[in-house]
Order: C-alpha cells, then structure tokens, then sequence
C-alpha cells in the first residue's frame, strides 16, 4: 500500500497518522506530553520529550497490522507560536519551549506599544500593517527576545551562531533531517514575517533585538524540492522526503480543502481556530482578527487568510477533569452536561491565558458568572462547552465584518466534534448549518496533502476536493430571540472579565 505519513505535533499530544490515497485512515498512534506550569500564566513543554514521543508514535504508527512498506513522504503539522532555542553543534535546547499559551512576554509587548518608532499607529497595533498581528503574549516574537534576556548566556551563544529558533515545526524538521526551515504559516505567527515579501523584517527584527542568523529559512508549506531526508537511522528507518509543513490551523483549512476564497472551517482542539480563505488579497482586520498566510504550494502565489482565535476551549474540558476531577476521562463532559436542561443562567469565559480574538486581553482572566445555589457540576461543564460555542460566533461576526462574506454553513474539525451537543449548540448560536466531515481530524490530513501534493501522490487540489464528504450536517433550531437572549448575556459576561491582572 501507498500512503503519506503526517506527523501533528499538538499542544497536548503528539500523534503520527498514515493517509492513503482517498483520505482515509490507515493508521494511528498517539501519545501525550507533559503540561509544565511553572508559575501562574506560564506553561512549558520539554522539547525532548516532544522529539521523544515523536519517534515513538512513528514507531507505533508504521507497526500496525495493514501497514507494509514507507511512506512516500512526510508532513509537519504543528502546535504554533510554541518557541525554543537549541544548540545546533549538541542538539540540547537552551530552556523548555514557551507555549502559545504562555502570558510571561506581556511585559515586553506593553513596553513596545509604548514606542511609534516603525508605526505612527503604535500602541498593540505596532506592526499589525506589517505583520498582520498586533502585540500580543501568544506570537513568538516577544518570547524570543524573553529567552534571550532571561537565560544565562544565550545571547552569547546567539551571536557566535550557536543557538537556533523554531517553533514545533522545525525543532522536528531539524531533528528528522537536519535542516533548518520554516513554512510561510509558521512564519507568519512569529509577528517577525513581512506578509507582503515572506521574508523576515530587518526593522522588526531590530527592535525586537533578535539576530536573524537564528532563524530557519521561510520556505513554502508544500515544497517540491523538499528540505531533507528522514534519516535511515532515525524512526522511519528509511531515507523519506520531509516536504509539507504547515501550522496546525493552516493544516486544517487544507485538509478541509477550503481552497477557494470565502471558504471557512473551525476547528476545535485545546483551543478554538477559525479561519477564511482570502485568497491572494492581504486583508487587513479592524474587528480584532488576525491577518495571516494561509498557505503557499511550490511556487505558486500565497494564499491568506483571517483567523479568530480563542485560547480556551477543549483546554476547559481537560481543566475540569485535571483540576477539579469532575469527570475522568474527556469524552464524558458531554454525558454529565446532558444531565441538565441547559446552563442554569451561568456563563464560563475561560481566559484562563487572557482574552484573545477578538479582544487581545492579556489582563483578563477566567470567570464563572451568574452562580446560584441551583448550579450544580452538570451546568458547569454545559457552560464549559457553550464557552466554545459562543467564542466562535464572536470570531464569525468579526469575520464577516471584514470580509463582507456571510457565511452559509460552517465547516468543523478536531476532538471536540465528536460531542453532539456542543455541535447542534453550535449551530444554533450561529444561526447556520454545521458540517462536520467523514475524517474529523483534518489538521494531520492537511499535513499530508502538502507532502502528498510536493511529490505528486495527489496531482491537484480537485484530487483533495474529491476526498471530502460530508459525514453529518447540524441545522439550527433555536428561536432568533432565544440565541440573541443568550449571546447578550455571554457578551456581559466576558466584560467581568477584564482589568483583573494589574
């Protein structure tokens, strides 16, 4: 059998996924990581261990009964902004990675909105004209200058050309063949890419304080001339073309074959990520989104994207069974939240990490409102998924505030599609159909149609198009008055919220 391996590297876990010709599973394995919380508003990954459970879901995934043979290329698909620095003569990272999530730079973002000196705008939006992004905790940019302040000769290092950046995707391009690359997506949420020339800002670079020799070269997300070759010594124990990479979002708006401009999908993981295909078009956001690369295939023109992104959603659901042990395993918040009619009038805004689209509130922090004697763990964890639901519709209405395009029907991936409640609440929120797709988990599908398309085991995107199907489709039946009732009070709910960090 011929097949294309995709490796997705997630905020959680790390999962390798076999994808044959149609689409289809072949096979999978997967394995978590550690959750480090050092202190309050940090979070950290050990980048060795993310290379370590790489190989071992590899291992595990090309051991699985039907699978004979390698594959006949890999993709990258990856948990993004998540940033280290390694010794490229030892391989040793200098410091843990610094998670998307990690709130430790917003010293460092406040001190650069308080400087016009690239942008008379100034302020959060410094460099969104350039980058597409405003200052923000979650972008890599400001924790690498973090690293490079706060850890003990790395600056050093740095200068002698003895310490690499990467986000996820590189540290295991690295790894797997030895080269130091980035795709255009990954790039694009450093908020060190010019979006325009897809090549990293000497200005930016210069305030920031980051020698550029640090930084992998930019390359498209599916490169026919490939970046390297698997080690034969390493997991795959062949010499296989690495050449698809893409962040994660991205990945998913690709296996969600959102080709065309004005095509959405949503996915919902330990965070929530909406993205719409504009095309070749740099559309600028005035309603809190980002401007971002949505992918680049060889040598043809970029193609970007708007996205709304939501810090906290599937994260909650694991907050309620790591933290307060109310239910044992994921899958059964649904269970527990069907116990109840509805909410019970509360709300929970998790801004566990802060706020961000479209609010990009670092001082906010996460709040249950609306609590009586009547409120039991049931209309918890029923608020807890309403929480993602009422997050995407705050991302859709400032997606379509920018772009104009009313959307007809959202396309949805990830764990999270799985709980039926959520998905019908979700439609009903938004007042649109939700279509959930045969294979769910499009962001390593992605990751595969970017290998697959640089080596020609898919020969056009009509090929990719002609995989999806629709595996079931949640159409809205809550009132008008009913959703606009509801969404009211989830908006008065996210203000008490804010200016509660100091």
């Amino acid at each position: 059998m011929t097949y294309i391996a995709a490796i997705d590297q997630g905020t959680t876990s790390t999962r390798c996924m076999l994808f044959d010709h149609n689409g289809r599973v072949v096979s999978v394995a997967q394995k978590e990581h550690q959750q480090i919380y050092p202190q309050p508003g940090w979070v950290e990954h050990d980048p060795l261990e993310i290379w370590a459970r790489t190989q071992e879901v590899v291992l595990e995934a090309l051991a699985q009964p039907g699978v004979s043979g390698q594959p006949s290329a890999v993709g990258i698909t990856n948990q993004r902004e998540t940033t280290l620095v390694w010794n490229p003569r030892t391989g040793q990272p200098y410091y843990n990675a610094i998670v998307w999530q990690d709130t430790r730079t917003k010293g460092i973002c406040d001190e650069l909105a308080g400087s016009t000196s690239l942008s008379t705008s100034g302020g959060q939006d410094r460099f969104r004209a350039l980058t597409g992004l405003p200052l923000a905790t979650y972008f890599s940019g400001p924790k690498i200058r973090w690293l490079l302040e706060n850890v003990d000769g790395l600056r050093a290092a740095a200068g002698r050309g003895e310490a690499l950046f990467g986000n996820i995707d590189t540290w295991l391009i690295w790894n797997l063949t030895g080269a130091h690359v980035t795709d255009v997506t990954n790039a694009s949420r450093t908020m060190l890419m010019n979006l325009a020339t897809l090549d990293w800002d000497d200005d930016i670079l210069e305030i920031l304080d980051i020698p550029r020799r640090m930084l992998p070269r930019i390359v498209p997300s599916s490169d026919p001339a490939t970046w390297g070759m698997t080690d034969p010594e390493g997991p795959f124990g062949a010499a296989i073309p690495v050449c698809g990479d893409l962040g994660d979002q991205q990945a998913a708006l690709v296996g969600q074959t959102c080709f065309d401009a004005g095509e959405a999908k949503n996915t919902y993981g330990t965070g929530c990520f909406m993205l719409l295909n504009t095309g070749s078009e740099i559309v600028p956001s005035t309603s809190g989104l980002l401007t971002t690369l949505g992918y680049q295939f060889g040598d043809q023109p970029a193609v970007y994207a708007l996205e709304g992104s939501i810090a906290i959603t599937g994260a909650l659901v694991q907050w309620l069974r790591d933290n307060l042990g109310v239910i044992e395993k994921s899958s059964d918040v649904e269970a527990l939240a069907r116990a109840v009619a509805d909410s019970g009038g509360i709300y929970f805004v998790p801004a566990f990490s802060g706020l961000f689209a479209p609010y990009w509130r670092a001082d906010a922090r996460g709040a249950i409102v609306g609590m009586t004697r009547y409120i039991n763990k049931g209309h918890i964890a029923r608020a807890a998924l309403e929480a993602s639901a009422y997050q995407t519709r705050e991302a859709l209405d400032a997606m379509q505030a920018d772009s104009g395009v009313e959307l007809q029907a959202l396309k949805v991936d990830g764990g999270m599609v799985a709980n039926e409640l959520l998905m019908q609440f979700q439609a009903d929120i938004l007042g649109v159909p939700v279509v959930r797709p045969v294979v769910s988990e499009t962001t390593a599908l992605g990751a595969a149609y970017a290998a697959g398309l640089a080596v020609g085991f898919w020969k056009s995107l009509d090929d990719l198009r002609a995989n999806w199907q629709v595996d079931k489709t949640w159409q809205p039946k809550m009132d008008a008055g009913e959703r606009a009732k509801l969404y009211a009070g989830w908006k008065k709910a996210v203000t008490r919220t804010f200016d509660w960090v100091e």
